[in-house]
């Protein structure tokens, strides 16, 4: 069954990209990335490594977290639902089988689309600050998130209105998708929704480069905003969840830019080169001067 998801994930997302990629990054772009991704590889190889470090963690933690967070954690659905009642049952006003298609959709379908397409458009590039900023973002996403998972114990609202959400329950729409998500997640791990956070993320970095690709700013906005409505929708993330999640892409997005624009490596590579030119013209002067 896992395998069978996978596979249909797969083919519908790469079907996506190849639309996606052909009209918003373009021939020139792709083109000109099949030659230089060596240099522009080794040039993001750290941001690379980070997040790829990061979500191996994240795996192992998905095995090893549960002992920590029943150690460290503090148990807060009772304090979610008493803070927002039944916000989410609101939702349940525009549940159809149409809606239920769409989210279902945009939360794994789209979800997986809207993170991976931006680090190929980026990549394409010819300057990789952008990429780089984004991969930071991703990993400081994954990071912060990891830890409040540990130190925070919620189950969402599935859980909680077992009854009032059958309509609209992914699992129960969509009882496959169950196997993915286990995979990745476990069902304690809501605040702050992630997927809100990441999709945030993603549409805050559409918006600042919408001068490049001017296309992808609204069909990321337009994604954005239904997996975010989608985590409420299923049933899946309490509002809280989804608020801490645009709090998180905020401050990932404003620290990522900050920390790539810091400590870029194009430019102490540039400074040290300097610094070598330098010491070599202290070094070769005296001695022109003696002969």
């Amino acid at each position: 069954m896992l395998t069978q998801l996978l596979l249909q994930v797969a083919v519908a997302v790469s079907i996506l990209l190849a639309v996606g990629l052909a009209g918003v990054v373009g021939r020139d772009r792709l083109s000109l990335l099949r030659k230089e991704w060596k240099s522009r590889l080794r040039t993001s190889a750290p941001a690379i490594a980070l997040l790829l470090a990061i979500l191996l963690l994240n795996r192992i933690m998905r095995q090893q977290g549960r002992g920590l967070s029943q150690t460290y954690g503090v148990h807060m659905t009772e304090v979610f639902y008493t803070i927002e009642g039944e916000f989410v049952l609101l939702f349940q006003a525009i549940a159809s089988p149409e809606a239920n298609t769409y989210f279902s959709i945009s939360y794994v379908y789209g979800y997986v689309f809207l993170l991976i397409f931006p680090v190929i458009a980026y990549a394409a590039l010819p300057k990789t600050i952008d990429f780089r900023r984004l991969l930071i973002a991703y990993s400081l996403n994954y990071a912060i998130g990891l830890v409040f998972y540990i130190l925070f114990i919620a189950y969402g609202p599935r859980n909680v209105f077992v009854e009032e959400l059958t309509q609209t329950m992914l699992y129960d729409n969509n009882p496959q998708v169950q196997y993915l998500t286990t995979e990745v997640n476990r069902n304690t791990n809501v605040f702050p929704s992630l997927h809100t956070s990441l999709s945030a993320t993603v549409a805050a970095f559409a918006y600042q480069t919408r001068s490049t690709y001017p296309r992808w700013f609204p069909i990321a906005v337009c994604l954005s905003i239904s997996i975010m409505i989608s985590t409420m929708y299923l049933g899946i993330h309490w509002g809280i969840d989804v608020l801490a999640g645009l709090a998180l892409a905020g401050f990932c997005v404003a620290l990522s830019t900050y920390l790539v624009d810091r400590w870029s490596l194009i430019v102490i590579f540039e400074q040290l080169r300097e610094r070598v030119h330098e010491y070599r013209d202290t070094v070769t002067t005296p001695s022109q001067d003696n002969s």
